[in-house]
């Protein structure tokens, strides 16, 4: 019931997303232009230019990195076992920019070899970096609290924004600067047609094996001990799980940049909604990120038009007081903060 009211959510923001923008298009036109299809001059004009070729990738881009980084954000809540992981505020969204900057200004390096695909490479490489680091500071010492998780977070954080600062400073060309900045904000407008079969299949190939994993997951949800008891062997499935996540992760973000809180908020209402149980919780998280973000996509481009707002600050106006009352809470649950 909860995943159909969504995909109803869904097409209804994705509708409103192909008709809404500098060119406004009746609804009922948007359905003669899809119905018409995508081939010249089967109907539509100027509007069907508009739909198939501009808004059409747009929206299907942020649906997919929606989708993706509530299932990530989901997963991540479960492998560290804290409510407030998400991709963003672990840096794995962060060392993911970081990661594709240092490829886009410097060129491909050793990474030559892979084509088109070195980009998303170096952002898998530097989100599964990041988080690999945040965990391991936020272990040392102790058991993982919420202070320890988000001060490291932090720390990694303020590390790979000081690089991305230093690339931007070095950039050569204006073209190179535009582009970090992009990193850095996050925005859906560069989505091509071309572009959107890899982080697709990121998307379809890495939810599917993280819902393949739900009972794992809720093991380890519930305690490592009881997983431990139970035969599941916790810190194999742990790094597994976190170097699949930082791959979706690191692909999302080579095609949207960092956009932050919609891997912390999401999941968090699809709790709400369904339980704690990873095989109802992934889906409906993966669409209930499609519809916020494809909403937020199209808040970014209206509201200020014809200007158009980094889809990230939107999300970041959004997620900012979530994050700021689910830290509130988490820090009267465990008492201290540190």
């Amino acid at each position: 019931m909860t995943l159909a009211v969504l995909a109803a959510a869904l097409a209804v923001s994705a509708v409103a997303g192909l008709a809404l923008g500098p060119v406004r298009i009746p609804p009922g036109q948007v359905l003669d232009v899809l119905l018409a299809g995508p081939a010249p001059g089967t109907g539509g004009g100027a509007f069907g230019a508009i739909v198939w070729d501009v808004r059409m990738p747009r929206v299907l881009l942020g649906t997919v990195v929606g989708a993706g980084l509530a299932v990530a954000g989901a997963v991540l809540q479960a492998l560290v076992r804290n409510p407030l992981a998400d991709p963003f505020l672990l840096g794995a969204s962060s060392g993911a920019s970081a990661g594709a900057v240092l490829v886009i200004v410097f060129g491909a390096g050793i990474l030559g070899f892979a084509g088109g695909a070195a980009v998303p490479l170096a952002a898998f490489a530097g989100s599964m970096g990041a988080l690999v680091a945040v965990y391991a500071m936020a272990r040392r010492g102790g058991a993982m609290t919420t202070g320890r998780l988000i001060l490291a977070g932090v720390a990694v954080q303020y590390i790979l924004s000081a690089l991305t600062s230093l690339v931007l400073v070095l950039a050569a060309h204006p073209d190179q600067i535009r582009s970090v900045l992009f990193w850095t904000l996050g925005g859906l407008g560069g989505a091509r047609w071309g572009e959107l079969a890899l982080p697709a299949a990121a998307l379809v190939l890495g939810t599917g094996l993280l819902v393949a994993l739900a009972r794992p997951l809720d093991l380890l949800l519930a305690g490592e001990e009881g997983a431990h008891t139970l035969g599941l062997d916790t810190g194999r499935f742990r790094a597994a799980v976190f170097v699949l996540t930082s791959l979706v992760i690191g692909v999302l973000v080579a095609y949207s940049g960092a956009i932050g809180f919609v891997g912390l908020m999401v999941p968090h209402a699809a709790r709400m909604a369904v339980g704690a149980g990873h095989r109802a919780l992934l889906p409906v998280a993966a669409v209930g990120g499609a519809v916020f973000l494809t909403l937020a996509d199209l808040a970014a481009r209206t509201v200020a038009a014809p200007e158009e707002i980094p889809v990230g600050v939107v999300t970041a106006l959004v997620g900012g007081p979530f994050f700021l009352w689910m830290l509130r809470r988490s820090t009267r649950t465990e008492g201290v903060v540190g």
